[in-house]
């Protein structure tokens, strides 16, 4: 059976701080404690749908009879909501780890429409990012509590979200404010992806927040590439500007700085590209834009390579594939006459597509090897 330890077993082994005995002995402890990956998937799958057509019921209903309820019963519902999920999930916490996992962050799911409910039936005060905040604070003491990478994913999200929600409420105009909030995102994205190292900590609630990194990394950089109106925008006062872009970088590399301790300085060094990026879109140079976006996928496959992170190379050469494919029509096809220009785009996806796959498959092989010496 394949574990995720093993690289590190066998490296053990290796270096004689194991005998052979006793990792066979770990091996069968793990095999004992943790139920076989074939069987785990279905129960994921039916866990995470389960979860989702609660939540999801949950709110229909509320919604469908929201206006036929009085307010006693409006705040009384959101409260035996909120408390009933919660109270199930630790009644499962023993018997069935999993299901307490889904209540628990259903629970902190249901927990953000209490609040803003809530708001609501009292008419209180208009300001969006307070609810926010506290719904970010329900997300963190579960974490605190719980250690679930639920808990951990949600309070990841929402952190951010209220950050920007104070911002726009602060920064006029918009668009202006905008700049600095996509920047910011996409920085967090990569900080996110890059928490797992060989020297640090390699939990679910890494795991989840490197997951919601590298499936933000891409849509991230095509936003911030599309922001071309940015150029005719500035906030109103440079100190005000100033808070913006520091907080934009600097709160990432205080997170970064948390997980990886002395090899931050290559999250610095993406925050270099990423500011390069945020300068080179509005003044309009197309190919410097290309070529800053090329060197970007390079970086990120080093990288890759450097901490034996295979997801990393995979969204590099993602990227790169992304970034030849809009020069070509961009800057290539209309050059070239249309028959002409669809044979050339064949080619090149074939030829680069076997070769890019070729290259992507030797580069997580040398990771595995790697990880296993």
């Amino acid at each position: 059976m394949k574990m995720d330890f093993e690289p590190s077993l066998a490296r053990w082994v290796t270096a004689n701080l194991l005998s052979e005995q006793q990792a066979a002995s770990i091996r069968e402890w793990e095999a004992a404690r943790s139920p076989q990956g074939k069987g785990r998937l279905p129960v994921i799958l039916g866990l995470t749908l389960g979860g989702l057509m609660l939540a999801t019921g949950i709110l229909l209903f509320v919604s469908a009879h929201w206006d036929e309820l009085s307010p006693f019963v409006r705040m009384s519902m959101l409260v035996t909501t909120v408390t009933g999920l919660h109270l199930a999930a630790a009644f499962f916490a023993d018997r069935q780890p999993a299901l307490a996992t889904t209540l628990h962050a259903v629970g902190t799911v249901s927990l953000g429409g209490a609040i803003f409910l809530a708001g609501q039936i009292f008419n209180m005060e208009e300001h969006w990012p307070s609810g926010v905040l506290m719904w970010a604070l329900g997300a963190v003491a579960g974490w605190l509590l719980l250690r679930d990478w639920p808990q951990m994913a949600l309070a990841a999200l929402l952190v951010p979200f209220w950050l920007i929600g104070e911002w726009f409420e602060a920064a006029r105009p918009a668009v202006a404010a905008a700049q600095v909030t996509e920047v910011a995102v996409l920085f967090l994205a990569i900080c996110y992806l890059t928490l797992r190292h060989p020297k640090g900590p390699s939990d679910d609630s890494v795991r989840a927040l490197g997951w919601i990194g590298g499936l933000a990394l891409i849509p991230a950089v095509v936003i911030v590439v599309l922001g071309r109106p940015y150029r005719y925008a500035s906030l109103p006062t440079f100190e005000f500007e100033f808070v913006g872009w520091a907080g934009a970088f600097l709160l990432p590399l205080a997170l970064s700085y948390w997980y990886r301790r002395t090899d931050t300085w290559m999250n610095a060094v993406a925050g270099l590209w990423v500011a390069g990026l945020s300068w080179i879109v509005p003044s309009n140079h197309s190919p410097v834009l290309y070529l800053w976006c090329a060197l970007g996928c390079a970086g990120l496959i080093a990288w890759g390579i450097h901490e034996l992170r295979p997801e990393r190379i995979n969204l590099g050469m993602a990227g790169f594939a992304i970034t030849l494919t809009s020069f070509y029509f961009s800057n290539v096809m209309d050059r070239l006459g249309r028959s002409f220009s669809l044979i050339v785009l064949g080619v090149v996806f074939l030829a680069g597509g076997w070769y890019g796959e070729k290259l992507r498959r030797n580069l997580v092989a040398r990771i595995s090897l790697g990880g296993a010496q």
